[in-house]
């Protein structure tokens, strides 16, 4: 019973928390909080991981950890990845979580790398942004919780959703022809 409650956790803050999303922040992480694990597309389970805040200043930069812990923004234009055209996967900074596939990556001109979809639906959590003055939706990695940036419905077609991330809440897998 407890694996099926879990379960029906994840699969609800997964649910009700993806495009577009109507809980706040803190409802999101109180809820994320709770889990131990979530199970992805292919029906692996994936395990939650927490770490105290003096760990991730160990294991990530200042600008990495500012962005992915504090919910920081990096300058436009200046991203390591916002150029890159390199056939890959897009994975999380803090813990390696696929995130992004390099085919679904375009540029929109925002000055961040810009995203048409996502790799996993259940690799990303969202939430209304409050603190921001545009209307966007706060795009976290469900694994370790880390912010990568906002989700706006400003793309292209057909979902017309623009996953706008920053490059230091990323790293790069190229993947082999």
């Amino acid at each position: 019973m407890r694996v099926f409650i879990t379960f029906f956790l994840c699969a609800n803050v997964i649910l009700s928390c993806h495009l577009p999303c109507k809980k706040s922040k803190s409802e999101v992480n109180n809820e994320h909080q709770k889990l131990s694990y979530f199970i992805n597309k292919y029906g692996d389970t994936v395990r939650i991981i927490s770490k105290p805040t003096e760990e991730w200043k160990k294991i990530l930069t200042p600008s990495e950890f500012h962005i992915l812990r504090e919910k920081g923004t990096e300058q436009a234009f200046s991203g390591d990845l916002l150029n890159n055209s390199i056939e890959g996967i897009y994975t999380c900074r803090g813990c390696g979580l696929p995130l992004f596939y390099s085919k679904q990556k375009y540029d929109s001109g925002t000055g961040w790398p810009s995203f048409k979809d996502v790799y996993d639906e259940a690799s990303i959590l969202t939430s209304k942004d409050e603190n921001s003055g545009l209307q966007s939706t706060e795009l976290m990695c469900a694994k370790c919780g880390g912010h990568l940036g906002h989700l706006f419905k400003d793309g292209p077609k057909p979902k017309q959703f623009r996953f706008c991330i920053n490059s230091a809440s990323l790293d790069f897998i190229k993947t082999e022809n």
